[in-house]
């Protein structure tokens, strides 16, 4: 399974993250403990909706998509 992921810093007012992964507890975590230098300094996160693929490549096109402009729209409407 390959989950695309939304994140919120509980800290950094309005700061999210869009990611795909396929251990989404481990991930959350690297974020909380500053493995990743794109969300370090806005750390602690939360865990704000994720989906499930079964096809890595459906999840990576949909975190593409959710980075976009119609796609935050999309995300900021239905998703956050």
């Amino acid at each position: 399974m390959r989950y695309v992921y939304m994140l919120q810093s509980e800290e950094g007012e309005g700061q999210r993250y869009i990611g795909v992964t396929s251990d989404l507890k481990k991930r959350i975590a690297d974020h909380n403990s500053g493995k990743s230098a794109h969300t370090s300094k806005y750390a602690p996160w939360k865990l704000i909706t994720y989906i499930a693929f079964s096809d890595g490549g459906k999840a990576e096109t949909f975190e593409r998509y959710l980075k976009s402009g119609s796609g935050h729209a999309f995300a900021k409407k239905r998703l956050w």
